[in-house]
């Protein structure tokens, strides 16, 4: 495994990491969780990301009932909040109080005293972005967090987010985590330039926009896969999707590696990113993740891959 610095902070996480969204709590039972858990660790992978919302907070708990298999200073944590989790009408967003008291409810789910980073999972309209700021910055100061970051955030509320903890001697968010893989890269118009030169890290979640970068959607989609029961998933298995995707399995059959390993090393080679979260639902998929740590893209390849797969004009999302 290789480490990078989470942006200007003295933080190393390795270039492959696991997350739970869908899986733990959901997707997989606990042993093979643990199990998953067990091989990312084994493999050197030390960032393992989460969120309350995900499984409604039982994916925390799986992950709190293993902790104790290791030391927890060799792991980095996180967690997330933003949407709601009950009908309470303070139960959701970024205000003082729900920050508070997620962050509370996530270290108990997780039996730990402190979170390595803790993201807003979305951007709070409804909530002044200085009371979000001077909340993060007091649960910092309380040990309660080391960092605090974003996710899907805009350019714009960055720039404002670090102004504002410039302007009153707060923690400015040290690291973004957005969607970007080969199908989606509008973050390299603004988010992207913009995180880098604020000094934060950048974890991506969706490297293999949700499988199908994989290749295993380009004969069918198969019993029990997301695209099977997912109905934005099936949009996206366009004939003109597939036929780049089957064109990216020739590129990997050619360099003798699999089309994730590709589409993993490509994220990883791009400026400013720190970070790929995958997801796994066997210990084999995290071996064959963290394969792509060893892929170095030739120019021929970086080049065919932009072919395949341009940068659409700012403003259009892509996949």
């Amino acid at each position: 495994m290789k480490y990078r610095r989470l942006g200007e902070s003295g933080l190393r996480i390795s270039e492959v990491s696991i997350g739970g969204w869908i899986t733990f709590g959901g997707s997989v039972d606990e042993a093979t969780a643990r199990d998953v858990v067990h091989a990312a660790v084994d493999e050197g992978i030390n960032f393992i990301d989460l969120a309350d919302v995900y499984a409604h907070g039982e994916a925390e708990r799986v992950v709190g009932r293993m902790l104790s298999d290791f030391r927890r200073a060799d792991l980095v944590l996180s967690s997330k909040c933003f949407w709601p989790m009950s009908d309470s009408p303070n139960d959701r967003g970024l205000s003082r109080k729900h920050l508070f008291e997620s962050v509370e409810r996530s270290l108990s789910n997780l039996g730990t005293d402190y979170l390595d980073l803790f993201f807003c999972h979305r951007e709070d309209p409804e909530t002044p972005l200085e009371e979000t700021v001077c909340a993060l910055t007091d649960l910092v100061r309380q040990g309660k967090l080391l960092h605090w970051g974003t996710s899907v955030w805009s350019a714009k509320t960055l720039e404002r987010a670090s102004e504002l903890a410039a302007e009153g001697d707060r923690y400015a968010p040290r690291v973004e985590q957005p969607r970007y893989n080969l199908f989606k890269r509008d973050i390299e118009h603004e988010v992207l330039p913009t995180a880098v030169r604020l000094g934060m890290g950048v974890v991506v979640w969706s490297p293999l926009a949700g499988g199908l970068l994989t290749g295993k959607y380009n004969d069918g989609v198969p019993g029990g896969s997301r695209a099977s029961t997912t109905e934005w998933m099936k949009g996206k298995l366009t004939e003109e999707n597939l036929d780049r995707v089957r064109r990216l399995c020739e590129v990997a059959g050619a360099l003798e590696v699999t089309p994730s390993q590709l589409a993993l090393a490509w994220v990883l080679a791009r400026p400013g990113i720190t970070s790929v979260i995958t997801g796994a639902t066997h210990p084999d998929q995290v071996r064959q993740n963290v394969g792509a740590v060893d892929i170095e893209l030739t120019p021929e390849v970086a080049a065919e891959l932009e072919d395949l797969f341009p940068l659409a004009p700012a403003g259009d999302g892509g996949e």
